[in-house]
């Protein structure tokens, strides 16, 4: 008899609802690797010297391949790839989806949020953005939504952020990540999480003589829209901070909410970046001055540039950053469009290679590679955190540095990690080693006492780094693996590889 994927869905529900939580992790990994989530029995493993173009893709576009995404790549092609994942919305993601819906509190309201402790709310948010990382066939609307979150980042640890989090990722992030720029932006303003993070709720003009708090105002023409060479002064930043009062958020029976109050509002005549706002438009001002700063030539050039940092190199190229705000402009702020140039582009092309994963990457891109099978509990987060890139924990608004500079002091951790991922030794972690090298290999195997020769060690190395290795690397390889420090071959290999310079950039 034949199962569907909604009969199997149904049935991994039914079973989920009556077991304790590791028995229904248990049960959805099951499942999930019934709907496609497994390592497949034969691998194509690139064999050029240099990086492959495929693999520089998924690896800069995605969070790296899970097992047979190279594969696939390669036979739809690069454009049918990018379509697929730039109209996200009409790719299955089931698997996916059974994993993260475990965490409960993510898809709550604030109020609601505020009856749960606030170790088991950052736990279930840095566990359900891990997740979906790992599993989501979405991998190019993962890798936006964390762009975007550290473009308006929000700090968990100041005030009740934690609580309006959730929300704000589930209505501001998500939604809009692939979408257009002034939507992202108005539903942020708007955000409470982002009102309690920037202070926004406090800005009120009570009397006549009371001056706005400026924080909002700033990060927004600052941080979130023209950057901070985009030519604004500190008029422009008061008048602005003017616009944005009596936003706050509401108490009561609709805990969480945001609100507009006009008896807080300075409803007089403003002038933005050389635009007059009439008096009189109470929280209509708000659209005018996104009008005004989201389409701004200065936003055009920040955002552009911004996603060619994070894109295609620390030194962003001219000619690129200046097509992309052409797009940005004539679009009036559409990312797919933006992207699809991005990724097209000869700079993205000739950059494989050239970027430092940050530390999230390079978690995620091990867990994938490995075809790991995890829920993400607290060591993992532990891990990342340790490597300085704790899950919405970056104190100040301008989100987790994209350069390498930052992350050079977390190597050890990244060593640690990679030799504890290989071993099994991270709980509540499994990775099945024989399994993934059964497959690069066909269906040999390296065996705990077989002797592991270059043609082996060199599949291997290609699978992780997109190329081959180069005479040094395959050197030191086949040298670590032959001497008599080693315990497992298929361990040994691949722990050396993930911490190995080749893997730590992408």
């Amino acid at each position: 008899m034949t199962v569907s994927r909604r009969e199997l869905l149904q049935a991994a529900g039914l079973l989920v609802a009556s077991m304790p939580l590791s028995g229904c992790e248990k049960i959805v990994s099951l499942a999930t690797e019934q709907m496609g989530e497994n390592i497949p029995v034969h691998l194509k493993i690139p064999e050029k010297s240099s990086i492959d173009e495929h693999f520089h893709l998924l690896s800069r576009a995605a969070y790296g391949p899970w097992p047979g995404d190279l594969d696939y790549l390669q036979e739809v092609g690069k454009d049918a790839w990018l379509h697929e994942q730039l109209n996200y919305e009409q790719v299955r993601d089931d698997a996916c989806q059974m994993r993260s819906k475990r965490f409960e509190t993510i898809h709550l309201d604030p109020g609601t949020c505020f009856e749960f402790k606030r170790s088991v709310l950052a736990r279930e948010l840095a566990s359900y953005s891990i997740v979906r990382a790992v599993y989501s066939k979405r991998q190019l609307y993962e890798v936006m939504v964390g762009f975007w979150s550290d473009h308006l980042n929000i700090s968990i640890d100041k005030g009740d952020c934690l609580y309006f989090k959730p929300t704000d990722d589930r209505l501001v992030i998500r939604p809009h990540a692939l979408g257009n720029f002034r939507d992202l932006i108005h539903a942020s303003v708007l955000s409470p999480a982002m009102l309690i993070y920037l202070d926004g709720k406090e800005n009120k003009k009570p009397r006549p003589d009371s001056i706005p708090n400026e924080n909002a105002a700033r990060e927004l023409l600052e941080l979130h829209t023209l950057g901070v060479r985009g030519g604004y002064t500190q008029r422009d930043v008061y008048e602005t901070a003017r616009c944005l009062t009596g936003w706050t958020i509401q108490t009561g029976w609709q805990r969480g909410k945001e609100t507009f109050d006009r008896t807080l509002h300075d409803n007089g005549e403003k002038l933005v970046l050389g635009h007059r706002i009439p008096a009189g438009l109470f929280e209509q001002d708000l659209d005018h001055l996104l009008d005004i700063v989201c389409f701004h030539p200065s936003t055009a050039q920040h955002i552009a540039t911004k996603l060619a940092h994070k894109f295609v190199s620390d030194e962003p190229p001219a000619k690129l950053v200046q097509r992309l705000s052409g797009i940005f402009t004539r679009t009036r702020g559409d990312i797919k469009e933006m992207l699809l140039a991005l990724f097209s582009s000869n700079e993205f092309a000739d950059s494989s290679g050239g970027k430092l994963k940050r530390p999230f990457h390079f978690v995620i891109s091990s867990l994938r590679m490995t075809g790991a099978d995890t829920y993400a509990h607290e060591q993992l987060i532990e891990y990342i955190s340790r490597m300085g890139q704790g899950p919405f924990t970056y104190p100040t608004p301008d989100g987790y540095p994209d350069k390498p500079e930052p992350w050079l002091g977390t190597m050890l951790w990244r060593w640690n990690f990679a030799s504890a991922l290989v071993s099994n030794g991270i709980p509540s972690v499994e990775i099945s080693l024989d399994r993934l090298i059964a497959s690069i290999h066909g269906q040999s195997t390296i065996g705990e006492s077989s002797n592991v020769d270059s043609i082996k060690s060199r599949s291997i190395f290609s699978y992780f780094t997109g190329r081959s290795p180069n005479d040094h690397e395959l050197k030191a390889l086949t040298k670590f693996l032959t001497s008599e420090r080693k315990t497992s071959a298929n361990a040994e290999i691949v722990g050396l590889i993930l911490a190995s310079p080749a893997f730590q950039r992408c």
